[in-house]
């Protein structure tokens, strides 16, 4: 098979994205615009080289792709396609076969469209192909000039088209394979004599064709797929595109999502068979979850694990943190970086952790804060209950042992210890480590005065008359 290397054109700000981030950075369903190109060239197409060229921000896109097997170049000043283009000869210095040049801001491309576009190109024995689309409007694009049995003769942009060419429906997507022995040459040949100034890649096409060599145009089947993003408009329509994409392949594997309309899962998140999706719940990340588990409506979860039969209730947040088997979270439950839910445990409804691991079949089922603490099995935390873990300075940890019942609006001032067993008085303060098996209590006393309702109701009528 003839070698593929790519060149993936990332260079430009976007100006019209209204934007400190570089366009490319911009996030598509979880991961940056730019990754999906890249993902096509290294895994779709899985090309012998992959070359980014870069501009502003370079530094930033760098960092964001440093783990990828990627080679990046600068294009110092913004002088056209066709400079951005030359930046990456270099690179390409000893390479014979196909390259192809894709656009860091077309991320809807699909891998069978390319290798449909690419088949095309070696079958037609071609020296230069570009994708084309033809759409209602094509205000904006450069048009594809055919010579009459219908191979590409030119490629005009807007700005330099007549009258009657500006007519034409069928637009260059910016797509374009070229043959590796041609490019360094027809690239010297380009000039920036045009209505921008600049080195168009387009003009390849023409100097192809004054040495009587082939170039074709192959129309993509769905324009939507070589859609530019070029505002934040464009990147919601993306955005609603990817996503029901997503949603679709999930449904396909045994997932049931309610109402497509309203629910929001990023790219990478996995989700096993029999999980119910409710309305205007939002999957983010890295997120894992099993099979059967229930999402109710208005729940995010980001970057975290949850088992098999897990419950998450309405309007609940969970961040980075891990859910074991048949445990049960919320409603309004909020679970914060490094936390981990054991199996059949539950965290009722406005209950905060942060931090801590909660045991097996421990319950803390209303109006709770544990932070930094290790929670044993089958322990049962009273509402109100609080872990008092810092101190102003450090954070501290709580320690409670298995079979714990802690009583309402206790206080848990850390560092200390439960032991197993234990109880904790309702309205109780514990400053102090308590042994396994023994009752913990510290209340101040109480004092009743008699003939109080009396009292205030004298107090009212004085006033009264006062008044």
């Amino acid at each position: 098979m003839n070698p593929i290397a790519t060149v993936i054109l990332a260079a430009g700000k976007g100006t019209r994205m209204k934007s400190d981030l570089t366009k490319v950075l911009h996030p598509l369903l979880g991961v940056p615009m730019l990754f999906y190109t890249v993902d096509l060239s290294l895994n779709g197409i899985r090309a012998e080289k992959t070359i980014v060229v870069v501009g502003h921000q370079a530094d930033q896109v760098e960092r964001t792709f440093q783990d990828a097997p990627l080679d990046f170049v600068h294009q110092e000043e913004p002088l056209g396609t066709g400079h951005a283009v030359l930046q990456a000869l270099p690179l390409l210095k000893g390479f014979t076969g196909t390259v192809l040049i894709l656009c860091g801001d077309v991320p809807l491309v699909k891998k069978e469209t390319l290798w449909s576009f690419i088949e095309t190109f070696w079958r037609n024995d071609s020296t230069l192909a570009v994708l084309s689309a033809v759409v209602k409007d094509p205000s904006g694009y450069g048009r594809i000039v055919r010579d009459p049995e219908g191979w590409l003769e030119r490629i005009v942009e807007e700005r330099d088209a007549s009258d009657e060419e500006r007519l034409i429906r069928e637009i260059n997507t910016g797509i374009y394979c070229v043959r590796s022995s041609f490019l360094a040459e027809g690239l010297k040949e380009i000039g920036k004599e045009n209505a921008q100034g600049e080195y168009y890649l387009t003009d390849l096409a023409e100097v192809a064709r004054k040495r009587d060599l082939r170039c074709s145009a192959h129309m993509v089947a769905n324009p939507i797929e070589v859609m530019g993003i070029n505002t934040r408009l464009d990147l919601a329509r993306a955005m609603d595109i990817l996503r029901q994409e997503k949603l679709i392949e999930l449904m396909l594997s045994g997932v049931t999502v309610i109402d497509p309309k309203t629910t929001y899962v990023d790219r990478a998140v996995i989700i096993g068979k029999d999980t119910t999706l409710h309305p205007n719940c939002t999957l983010q990340g890295k997120t894992r979850i099993g099979e059967r588990c229930v999402i109710e409506s208005n729940s995010k979860i980001l970057d975290s694990e949850l088992g098999c039969d897990v419950v998450i209730r309405s309007h609940s947040v969970i961040t980075e943190s891990r859910i074991e088997d048949e445990a049960v979270i919320g409603p309004f439950a909020h679970l914060r970086p490094q936390t981990e839910v054991k199996a059949k445990a539950k965290i009722g409804n406005f209950v905060e952790v942060k931090k801590s691991i909660i045991g097996r079949g421990t319950k803390a089922n209303h109006l709770a804060y544990i932070g930094d603490s290790l929670v044993g099995e089958e322990t049962n935390i009273g509402a109100g209950t609080i872990t008092c873990n810092y101190d102003g300075v450090k954070k501290h940890q709580t320690v409670i042992g298995d079979q714990v019942f802690v009583g309402s609006n206790v206080e848990l001032v850390a560092p200390v210890k439960v032991g197993n067993r234990s109880t904790i008085g309702a309205g109780t303060t514990v400053t102090r480590d308590v042994p396994d098996g023994a009752l913990a209590i510290s209340r101040v006393k109480q004092k009743n005065i008699k003939g109080w309702n009396k009292k205030k109701g004298f107090q009212r009528e004085k006033k009264k008359k006062k008044g």
